[in-house]
């Protein structure tokens, strides 16, 4: 059955996750008119804390979601071309030829070719993408940094192109993101975060989602530890962090319930036109900061198995905690879920990250939410 909810099994799959070795994990799942929440392990080491279903979490670039449907609805105004040039909008940022080339569609959907800023923000990750040669030194260095939108947006359009505009395959880069809401300031004289918590996040009637105003989540929520593929040993926690290093690229707080009734709207057509949910709907090859190839959208895409229903929706990290959204086509089911650990596999001899039960575990959730 298309619908079904197998309460027995889904509290088994989330079981299975915290065994595998997440301190503490915690889901929401609807279909149709039935709603199962569930929680695992623990969301404080130390004290042994249980997590719990409706605990606030940083959702990382799930963000991104929220962010393209704010830049869409200035589109549906008339107040943002979408194949319009960046550099028509922020000619400082985006110079000459680049700012000519790229437009504000390359920037959501990943295909702008500019790099990412982030190992120039924090040194010791400066190797990346080869994992092995980097160290977390600068998450503690950078643990309460106040990081300018504008100065981390020149790290990346000034560091070497990973790709041409509109190119295939693009390559995921948050410079995109960052872009994106100095863009949004630009054309409604209003803070990015401002202008997406009035116009997206209040529209949608969500009530445990916001951006961060300083270094703390806010109750009730886990702490989330970080273990850099091994190079920290125990994880640490970095619950409590300056998030403005990602902004309005992956700086969102929410809960797993938020995040199921925002892509329940946004698949309706309640946050944007029916006409701009299927723009967002139209994918091309993204190479992923992991180096995996996806199809990504318009700050959403697919994620199915062969011969299943596809889903929609989009997936985040930040240092120590984790969440992934998706929403059946139809928008008869769906899953939000949250982890409070992240980067939890070690290396091999080659430093590329090495197999680890947990993400068969996740994976085994994924397939019981979504499938049944």
């Amino acid at each position: 059955m298309k619908n079904s909810l197998d309460s027995a099994a889904l509290d088994a799959a989330i079981e299975n996750v915290r065994r595998a070795g997440i301190p503490g994990v915690f889901a929401e799942v609807w279909a149709g008119d039935r709603v199962w929440r569930g929680a695992a392990g623990v969301a404080d080491v130390a004290t042994g804390r249980p997590v719990t279903a409706g605990m606030r979490h940083r959702v990382g670039s799930v963000s991104k979601t929220f962010a393209a449907a704010a830049v869409l609805q200035l589109a549906e105004a008339g107040r943002i071309g979408l194949d319009t040039p960046i550099g028509r909008y922020l000619p400082e940022l985006v110079p000459g030829e680049r700012g000519d080339a790229i437009t504000v569609r390359m920037l959501i959907g990943h295909t702008s070719g500019l790099a990412e800023y982030l190992p120039h923000a924090y040194p010791s990750l400066k190797a990346l993408p080869v994992v092995a040669d980097t160290s977390p030194r600068s998450l503690d260095d950078h643990r309460f940094t106040r990081f300018d939108p504008v100065e981390l947006i020149g790290m990346g359009v000034t560091a070497p192109a990973v790709g041409t505009p509109g190119g295939a395959p693009g390559v995921y880069s948050n410079t995109n993101y960052l872009l994106l809401g100095r863009l949004l300031e630009r054309v409604t004289g209003t803070p990015a975060e401002q202008y997406i918590t009035r116009n997206v996040i209040e529209r949608a009637g969500l009530r445990d989602t916001g951006f961060p105003t300083g270094p703390h989540i806010g109750e009730p929520h886990s702490r989330l530890y970080e273990a850099w593929f091994g190079m920290i040993d125990p994880p640490r926690d970095y619950s409590v962090y300056d998030m403005s290093w990602t902004g309005v690229a992956a700086s969102l707080i929410s809960t797993v319930s938020d995040l199921n009734r925002f892509y329940r709207l946004l698949l309706a057509g309640e946050i944007v036109r029916p006409s701009s949910l299927a723009q967002m709907q139209r994918t091309g090859p993204v190479v992923t900061h992991e180096g995996a190839v996806i199809d990504y959208g318009l700050g959403l895409y697919p994620m199915e198995e062969p011969g299943q229903d596809t889903f929609w929706g989009h997936g985040g990290t930040v240092w120590g905690g984790g969440a992934l959204a998706m929403i059946r086509a139809d928008g008869e089911r769906q899953l939000a879920v949250a982890v409070n650990m992240q980067r939890w596999n070690g290396l091999d001899a080659s430093g590329d990250p090495l197999p680890h039960p947990i993400d068969d575990a996740l994976a085994a959730l994924y397939r019981v939410a979504m499938y049944g």
